[in-house]
């Protein structure tokens, strides 16, 4: 057989498609109800609407817009709450309490962990494992960030009850409110710092955070976990889930967390965390990076090693030294 040569003319064409131009007037959707997004789980979101536990999805027209727990959606479709049913989320009611982090200081993605919550609960043990001021502060830095109001929240001191004077210490002087916690004791101090609010916990594996919600929240199920030889919890929450509490308000329970990063906060917002040095660098030079290398920072001269806050500026330094390597790197 000889080899055939081929034109355009063998070449098929596929004929357009006839539709009509996609039009970009959206529904108004005046009949969408107000939900509460109580959780999140792979594309699906719990939210609750009048009374009832809907599952709903993400409507086209939100586009790459991100739902999380404490998000005040409005609904669309089946609200009935029946099992197979689903409903769409067509709008997201602007945010406040909107808390954020990064994977690490050096990470360029950050995402919103949680919305629209009024407290910040930071759960630390204080042995077992032990209680690590860096990210303690870190956190508070994001508190601050979002106008979200931070609890320092102590478990475990029955271990170890002489360290809770050492961690007041350290918090001098900053306005921090702080509770302690033991297994055998009530929890009426922390309860009415939570009445009425929207609490969300932060804390590592292994620090006591789902016990806790599970006596905030009798019925709540969250799992507990066990410490590790190596002093590490295991995450035992996988999943944001808001919680409501039995006298008003809710607590959202997130999953252990190794690390804060503060990616996408500034210098002057990590300085806005720590007022005691705050005000002494007013005092800085034009231009001062708080830092020691330049040897005329007022925070140098002001706090020496002896001095009760020396600890809280090496950690202010440490998240400056932090933010700069990343800055440096991108």
């Amino acid at each position: 057989m000889s080899s055939r040569e081929y034109d355009e003319d063998d070449v098929r064409i596929r004929p357009a498609r006839r539709s009509r131009p996609r039009t970009k007037i959206r529904p108004k959707h005046a009949d969408a109800k107000e939900g509460f997004v109580t959780a999140v789980d792979r594309g699906r979101y719990t939210c609750l609407v009048e009374g009832v536990s809907v599952t709903a999805m993400k409507a086209r027209e939100l586009g790459r817009q991100s739902i999380v727990v404490g998000d005040r959606a409005a609904l669309v479709g089946d609200l009935s709450g029946r099992e197979g049913t689903l409903a769409r989320i067509v709008r997201i009611a602007p945010r406040h309490g909107e808390l954020r982090r990064s994977a690490d200081d050096d990470s360029p993605t950050e995402r919103v962990v949680v919305a629209n919550v009024d407290r910040l609960v930071i759960v630390a043990s204080l042995i077992d494992p032990p209680l690590r001021y860096g990210f303690v502060d870190r956190c508070l830095v994001a508190a601050y960030d979002a106008g979200v109001a931070p609890v320092l929240c102590l478990t475990k001191t029955d271990l170890a009850p002489e360290l809770v004077a050492e961690v007041e210490t350290y918090y001098s002087q900053l306005e921090l409110t702080m509770v302690t916690t033991q297994p055998d004791e009530p929890l009426d101090r922390l309860l009415e710092l939570l009445a009425d609010q929207e609490n969300v916990f932060f804390g590592h594996s292994g620090v006591g955070k789902s016990t806790l919600i599970n006596r905030l929240v009798p019925g709540a199920g969250r799992a507990v976990g066990e410490v590790r030889s190596i002093g590490k919890g295991s995450h035992t929450s996988t999943s944001t889930v808001a919680l409501e509490l039995p006298g008003g308000g809710w607590v959202i329970d997130t999953p252990g967390v190794r690390s804060f990063g503060l990616a996408h906060v500034t210098a002057d917002s990590i300085l806005k965390a720590f007022p005691e040095l705050e005000a002494i660098a007013a005092d800085c030079p034009r231009g001062c990076t708080h830092t020691p290398e330049i040897g005329d920072c007022a925070l140098d001269a002001a706090i020496g090693p002896d001095d009760p806050r020396s600890g809280r500026l090496a950690s202010f330094r440490r998240m400056l030294a932090s933010l700069t390597e990343a800055e440096d790197r991108y």
